[in-house]
């Protein structure tokens, strides 16, 4: 591997001279930086980032960690988190962990070990060893789409138990009064905040509820869930889905069954990701504000890494209901 030693060697200068030109280049004479760089390209130098980062003592990279990159929602939530980083000379290493502990457990360790300047972390559970561990490390973090127990650490999410009372609400007054919930894994503090706020919505309205639990919060665990659905006697005559993935696998289950939307089944979605209003039937979702989540908790942990190491904070955004043709007033 060329090191500065031989790019310094080639090109008859110091290995200070090498230095500036690489970090400072407006203090190199031009023919000087001219001739090194030129030396530079012929052996391919690439300058030891990590090393610098050491010297330095601050990482100009930080760590994301989201919960599933096949989601449109949490594509958004990266883009956010980069604006914040890039506007501030900042890089960012983006991983997927797919609802998986061991596979948390192995990105966090992979953090830690390059010394990152913090972490942005949206984690399968906000406890277990795999966070315990981290917590050691000393490693800044800031929890994304989940709140934080206590005042661990800074916090950005949204609050799930007015979304989920926003999006069965709206079933109500559209005249539903036998209505089901598909719901993802147990173990997301999000899928069981959406669903506390579907029970308060529906208590004392007389409605039926169901509830079916996905194998996971995609659009075939949804299409899944949409044949059950239609297996129900009685069947349901709309359906809550705890994100928009799930609930355009249930439209894919309805439309192939001749199941018309919404006359015979309405639907509701949630993250509002731009498939939901581009689906054939347009999807009615409580829409997250995904990219503001993401550039938010960027803004915070910039600040927590910064010399005046602000108070922790927990941000919390309110969801909105946006209606389309998937639940239209039934007449």
């Amino acid at each position: 591997m060329v090191g500065i030693k031989d790019v310094a060697k080639r090109a008859g200068v110091s290995i200070g001279t090498v230095s500036n030109v690489v970090n400072r280049p407006h203090v190199v004479a031009a023919a000087t930086r001219s001739r090194v760089l030129s030396v530079i390209e012929e052996l391919g130098y690439v300058r030891d980032e990590s090393a610098r980062q050491l010297r330095a003592g601050r990482s100009r990279v930080m760590g994301l960690l989201v919960l599933d990159l096949g989601n449109p929602f949490f594509v958004d939530v990266v883009r956010g988190a980069e604006e914040a980083a890039h506007a501030e000379g900042l890089n960012i290493i983006t991983c997927n962990s797919g609802q998986r502990s061991e596979l948390e457990a192995s990105y966090l360790a992979m953090f830690a070990e390059q010394r990152v300047r913090g972490v942005l972390l949206s984690p399968v559970a906000t406890s277990g060893e795999a966070l315990r561990t981290f917590r050691r490390t000393g490693t800044p973090y800031v929890f994304v789409d989940r709140k934080a127990p206590a005042s661990e650490a800074s916090s950005v999410s949204v609050d799930d138990v007015a979304g989920g009372t926003l999006g069965a609400r709206h079933l109500l007054e559209t005249g539903h009064r036998r209505i089901a919930f598909v719901n993802g894994p147990a173990i997301l503090t999000q899928c069981r905040d959406r669903e506390q706020g579907v029970r308060t919505a529906l208590a004392g309205s007389g409605a039926e509820l169901t509830v079916l639990e996905a194998i996971g919060l995609d659009v075939s665990s949804g299409r899944d869930a949409g044949a059950r659905l239609l297996g129900a006697s009685p069947r349901p005559t709309a359906v809550f889905c705890a994100n928009d993935l799930l609930a355009l696998g249930v439209l894919q289950a309805m439309v192939g069954a001749g199941v018309r939307v919404p006359d015979e089944m309405a639907i509701v979605g949630y993250d509002d990701i731009e498939f939901a209003g581009a689906a054939a039937v347009p999807l009615t979702s409580v829409r997250q504000p995904a990219r503001r989540l993401g550039r938010t908790a960027a803004e915070l942990l910039l600040a927590e890494t910064s010399d005046t190491k602000p108070d922790r904070r927990a941000v919390v955004f309110t969801p909105e209901l946006v209606v389309r043709e998937s639940t239209r007033v039934r007449r």
